[in-house]
């Protein structure tokens, strides 16, 4: 499974017809419906704002509007794209601007299709990877050490705060959280305690 990282948009103009593809990264289930009512202030002037989401580890929840659009020909292309590209906790929303001219029903499954593909396809992802947060404080000698240390190790979120001493926190795979546990403790002697959440 892979997770958006960056977000993207793309545009395609079919029979005059304007449709504005958009990734949203999902961090919590919940943001869908906020993102869609934005989406939908923003677009005021939009004939439809149509959705589809993935979430979740194995991405097990799903969800999908044709907002007004005939049943079937928008949120179901939609939600088997994402389903199809492997990926999670995303949004997509493909707004439509109508343009005078009837597209059909199969003419409208590719539409809708189409522009999520397009906006997929430039959306940055990453590979899900369960991930554990870690803290611990050191006094300054020992940070020299635990430094060269976590350089070694792919980190995320890093966040350092200096003061009598320095206080670290961030997130590392959930496979190797005990190992740079252990790692950092032994290259300190034991002054450095690793707290694995």
């Amino acid at each position: 499974m892979k997770i958006p990282v960056k977000t993207s948009s793309a545009q395609l103009l079919i029979k005059g017809s304007r449709f504005l593809g958009e990734t949203f990264i999902l961090e919590e289930q919940g943001q869908v419906r906020s993102i869609l009512k934005s989406q939908k202030q923003k677009y005021s002037d939009s004939t439809h704002v149509c959705h589809a989401f993935v979430f979740g580890k194995n991405a097990e929840i799903m969800g999908m509007s044709d907002d007004g659009e005939p049943g079937g020909t928008a949120g179901r292309p939609m939600l088997d794209v994402l389903k199809g590209s492997g990926s999670t906790n995303i949004l997509v929303t493909v707004t439509r601007w109508f343009g005078g001219t009837l597209l059909g029903t199969g003419g409208l499954v590719h539409a809708y299709k189409d522009c999520t593909k397009a906006a997929l396809e430039t959306t940055v992802f990453e590979e899900l990877i369960e991930k554990s947060e870690f803290s611990f404080s050191a006094d300054y000698q020992s940070y020299q050490v635990v430094k060269k240390i976590l350089e070694e190790w792919t980190l995320f979120d890093v966040e350092e705060k200096f003061a009598e001493g320095v206080s670290v926190n961030g997130k590392i795979s959930k496979a190797d959280a005990e190992k740079l546990k252990n790692k950092l403790f032994d290259a300190t002697n034991g002054k450095v305690n690793v707290i694995i959440v």
